[in-house]
């Protein structure tokens, strides 16, 4: 089993280009990256569990060729990181999501909220699923139906991979698709108040905070596809 607690730490400073992956070093800066550490395995569901304790994952989620798979109108449930997070993290996985299709990574799921609500990184055919029609707050690369992605986001077409990160950083975090970071906001900031109170998470209490919790893929009921999901401290 994959321990998914992260510790922070501080050492040897660096700075990171995140667009090229290549780092240089610097006196300005004191963050280190702890390695990676792989949170599907490519041939079990080890480390995953229901968002519910004891619930079974349903039949909707399969692996294939070292691919984890949702697959279309087959129930799978919310498939949750068994460990929580806390920290400072960089998580990094790799998707593709079928014609119309539409999926989410989750990251602050605690089970305080009995339910499954946490940050949403939205993973969607912006031009055949109708949430793209709503706005950008709820297309590929939002923290979704509260923040919208950079207007010219490098998303690929559908049913090609597609690279995302989310990073978490004291109080900032980082959406990145493609090389590209395309958005970028402060936990607890006046900006994200703000926004959360326009959203459908206006309700919860302490949304839009920084938390310890899980990370969440989501079920749909559309086809998507996962590969090289994995995580590591900062």
């Amino acid at each position: 089993m994959i321990s998914l607690r992260i510790a922070t730490g501080i050492a040897a400073a660096i700075i990171l280009s995140f667009a090229t992956g290549c780092s240089t070093p610097s006196s300005s800066q004191a963050t280190a990256k702890g390695p990676w550490q792989p949170l599907f395995d490519g041939k079990s569901l080890a480390g995953w569990r229901t968002y519910k304790v004891g619930g079974k994952i349903g039949a909707g989620w399969i692996i294939e060729d070292g691919i984890l798979k949702k697959q279309a109108k087959i129930s799978g449930g919310d498939l949750m990181s068994e460990q929580a997070i806390s920290g400072d993290w960089e998580l990094s996985w790799e998707w593709r999501i079928a014609k119309n299709g539409n999926n989410g990574l989750k990251y602050f799921i605690t089970d305080a909220r009995k339910a499954a609500i946490g940050h949403e990184y939205q993973m969607l055919d912006d031009d055949g699923h109708p949430d793209g029609k709503v706005g950008p707050h709820r297309q590929t690369g939002a923290f979704y139906d509260v923040l919208p992605p950079a207007k010219d986001k490098p998303l690929r077409p559908v049913g090609e991979w597609n690279a995302s990160r989310v990073v978490v950083q004291g109080s900032t975090v980082q959406h990145w698709l493609n090389g590209a970071k395309v958005l970028e906001y402060e936990l607890g900031s006046d900006a994200v108040k703000a926004a959360v109170a326009k959203s459908k998470f206006k309700n919860v209490g302490d949304f839009g905070t920084k938390v310890t919790g899980h990370i969440l893929l989501t079920d749909h009921n559309d086809e998507c596809w996962f590969r090289s999901v994995k995580l590591r401290s900062l």
